[in-house]
């Protein structure tokens, strides 16, 4: 149960920093884009280099 609070929390992060449509991404795409987004990199480019 921990593990799907953890993805929520983590999508709504996601949101919240401008990363749209980030339903489908895994915990490691989600926290690889957080962290681009962190270090200056459009929500929507690191979106895309996360997944690959």
């Amino acid at each position: 149960m921990a593990d799907r609070e953890q993805i929520h929390d983590l999508r709504r992060q996601a949101h919240q920093a401008g990363i749209e449509g980030n339903s489908k991404m895994t915990e490691n795409q989600l926290r690889q884009a957080l962290r681009k987004v962190g270090r200056g990199a459009e929500p929507q480019m690191a979106k895309r280099e996360a997944r690959g």
